[in-house]
């Protein structure tokens, strides 16, 4: 019994909290979230008190929810002549009356019990209005469209990409949007030339310079940007990006060795424990005491360590090519480091420890060759530039 009144306790002051909640957005002027949390309270049914109150609320709200939609819609529509784009708006309040009574007619009627009678919500057709508004808008943003299209500029073809696609989204296949929408594109996009010079005396490789060239493996998100890597003639380039390689060097083949003694006491077998008197010691039960045998074992081991660097030095630049003016350098830096170890011995392998017993299960390997070593720092350096490109704000 404790339970239950504890759960209608709960169900009480959530309904009571629902209330005050649609209170406080009306009084905030935020009439369409009100009507969300009332229409979402009153799915669950509207027979308590507190869900009669929340009935009541709604049908107010409701009420000065269309009244100012109205009221704007009055003054949108004066304003149209001076200001064509007031459509859009006009549309959009359109879609707003219409979609918040398809929210509240799936929950009717509601019934107020305490005055004998249903709520009131007046709904209207808006299905010609809806159809007429973006009819008007769809003409309006096709225009504009072609209007900011008619320049060369780049922000004005952006807001034609907008108006284009919010074209598409509200009205699919209108006439040639999907042609103007490339084309927009094509006129909004910076377009950068991406080059790689070699001021070193080194030869790079081939392969690397495919590979850093490869921006379709960056995973680069900009879609105002695009980098070519191969220059077409028919595109007027915004911006150069230029890796210029400053310096390549890749150190000789080291092989540095290294002898290290070792000597060991270690237990070898056993030996009779002899008694003062040269015998061979006996336990209580008789039996021959036995005593670990401790020999020094010995070794020669020869640690062998094979070491080859490459390092390559460079800057990043961009230039804008409209003025031919530097806009920024990126220092580009990075090194790799082949290191390999192994071990050779002379002597008894019980001298060793185990890590000493790995490194001679190891044998010498040939060193990479300068075209590899060179290839393997580019793969930092690729990381990098990555970095860079992605900070880089055309």
């Amino acid at each position: 019994m404790k339970k239950i009144t504890v759960l209608v306790f709960f169900i009480l002051l959530s309904a009571c909290n629902s209330a005050k909640k649609v209170k406080k957005e009306i009084s905030d002027g935020n009439y369409d979230h009100a009507i969300k949390l009332a229409v979402k309270k009153l799915r669950k049914g509207n027979s308590s008190k507190k869900q009669q109150e929340v009935v009541v609320l709604l049908e107010d709200v409701y009420g000065k929810a269309v009244a100012s939609d109205n009221r704007s819609l009055k003054r949108l529509k004066l304003d149209l002549k001076n200001n064509p784009s007031a459509i859009e708006n006009i549309y959009e309040t359109y879609i707003l009356l219409d979609k918040r009574q398809d929210l509240i007619r799936p929950i009717l009627p509601l019934h107020i019990k305490k005055e004998g009678r249903d709520a009131v919500f007046n709904f209207e057709d808006y299905t010609n209005e809806l159809s007429e508004s973006k009819a008007s808008l769809s003409e309006y943003l096709y225009a504009n469209a072609k209007r900011l299209l008619a320049g060369s500029n780049k922000e004005n073809a952006r807001k034609a990409y907008d108006d284009l696609k919010y074209l598409d989204e509200i009205n699919p296949n209108y006439k040639n949007v999907n042609s103007l929408l490339q084309e927009a594109h094509f006129k909004g996009t910076n377009f950068v030339e991406v080059v790689l010079e070699n001021q070193t005396n080194q030869i790079i490789p081939r392969k690397l310079e495919d590979d850093l060239l490869d921006f379709n493996s960056y995973g680069l998100d900009k879609f105002w940007t695009a980098y070519h890597t191969q220059k077409d003639d028919r595109i007027n380039y915004d911006y150069q990006l230029a890796l210029l390689f400053k310096r390549i060097d890749v150190s000789p083949e080291q092989i540095i060795e290294k002898q290290t003694p070792i000597s060991k006491e270690i237990e070898d077998g056993f030996e009779y424990l002899l008694d003062d008197n040269g015998h061979v010691a006996l336990d209580s039960l008789g039996n021959s005491i036995k005593v670990p045998k401790i020999v020094t074992v010995k070794a020669d081991i020869y640690k062998i360590h094979q070491e080859k660097a490459s390092h390559i030095a460079g800057d990043v630049v961009l230039t804008n090519l409209h003025t031919n003016q530097e806009m920024d350098t990126f220092p580009l830096e990075s090194e790799f480091i082949f290191i390999h170890d192994f071990a050779e011995m002379d002597g008894d392998i019980r001298a060793l420890n185990n890590d000493e017993k790995e490194l001679i299960k190891l044998k010498e390997i040939p060193f990479p060759s300068n075209e590899q070593m060179i290839f393997d720092t580019g793969e930092d350096l690729k990381k990098k530039l990555k970095r860079i490109i992605k900070k880089i704000d055309v």
